[in-house]
């Protein structure tokens, strides 16, 4: 068995790719949220907490993912602890989206838009919890379960930035 520093380091070019993505993305959606923000057709900030603010939540999450799997650990037990905490708490941050979703008045959201601002993220942080869990059980096979989730949330990330910059230069969902 492979101690937990040999473990992680195997994965340290994947997640400096995927840190460096996650930071670039959150950076750029702030450009998104000023465009959001300077656009009063079809804004509002229901709206706003309902797709713009998750967005930059999942792009986070992805860095700190990453940032949490290059840190030169001795034991993987800090590693599992924290990834149920991120994975849990992204799921209950999915929760919110959800309800917040559900209660906007000025647009009616479609299954696309369920499917990619509550399905897809949901599945990503069950899965990041999941990988935490099953560390102590294989931990080589449960380190593929956050790499799969981050990866996840990065795609949906830059489909749902995508979709609110489309919305809002064409004044309707694509």
């Amino acid at each position: 068995m492979r101690d937990a520093g040999e473990l992680l380091s195997a994965w340290n070019g994947f997640y400096v790719m995927i840190g460096s993505a996650s930071a670039a993305l959150t950076g750029l959606m702030f450009v998104v949220i000023k465009l959001v923000t300077g656009n009063k057709r079809g804004t509002s900030e229901a709206g706003v907490s309902a797709f713009s603010t998750p967005t930059v939540v999942h792009f986070s999450c992805a860095l700190l993912v990453a940032a949490l799997m290059s840190a030169p650990f001795r034991s993987l037990a800090p590693v599992a602890i924290s990834l149920g905490l991120i994975g849990a708490g992204g799921m209950l941050h999915v929760a919110r989206v959800a309800l917040r979703t559900s209660r906007l008045d000025t647009y009616r959201p479609d299954a696309e838009d369920w499917t990619w601002n509550v399905l897809l993220p949901l599945l990503a942080y069950a899965a990041i919890a999941a990988g935490g869990i099953a560390m102590h059980a294989d931990a080589a096979r449960a380190l593929y379960a956050p790499a799969a989730a981050v990866t996840l949330l990065i795609f949906v990330g830059i489909h749902n930035a995508w979709d609110v910059v489309t919305y809002l230069a064409t004044g309707k969902a694509d």
